[in-house]
Parts: C-alpha cells; structure tokens; sequence
C-alpha cells in the first residue's frame, strides 16, 4: 500500500468519525493526527522510474530490486475543505460556535 494510500483511508475514517458523531451531546475536538509507518523506499532497475514510498505490514517480504525501509511519523492537523475550521468528531461543524 502506498504511503498517499495510507492518508487517504485515515482522511476517510476521519470523515466517517465526523459524520457518525452528528447530533451527539459530547463532541471532540480533532487536534493533530500522529501516524506512525514503517515505509520502503522503492526504486526498480530502470533509472526512469521514480522512487516511492511503501507502507510494509510486519513480516511483509517482497521481490523488488533495491528496498530501504524506514520509520516515519507524520502529524497531519485536519482542517474542514471549506470553512479551514479544526473540525469536530461528534456534532455538526455548524455547532461549533456554541
């Protein structure tokens, strides 16, 4: 799975979070997203391709010409596409203001 990949199944799932949590009481404010991967740095035999980012599951193994795997952590800070408001878990974003 690539890294962008990745990000995109969280955005999704931070998405879901926002949604489901719609007309609860208790509301969280989502602050930064810290994520933790193991990645391989992938590059093929042909200098025309370009090196990517792989997220490896333990014990993943796989056949590919030069692989390093490293550590990485990202911390995303969630912003609404709209408003560019830290948005809220549970509750509308238009309830914020209360």
């Amino acid at each position: 799975m690539e890294l962008a990949e990745v990000i995109r199944a969280l955005r999704d799932e931070l998405e879901s979070a926002v949604e489901a949590g719609a007309g609860e009481a208790l509301r969280f404010e989502l602050g930064p997203v810290e994520v933790e991967v193991s990645v391989a740095i992938v590059a093929g035999a042909s200098a025309e391709v370009k090196p990517r980012f792989v997220v490896v599951s333990l014990g993943a193994s796989g056949n590919v010409e030069r692989t390093t795997t490293q550590r990485i952590k990202l911390t995303l800070t969630p912003r609404e596409g709209r408003t560019g408001r830290t948005p809220m878990v549970a509750g509308t974003a238009g309830e914020r203001e209360r």
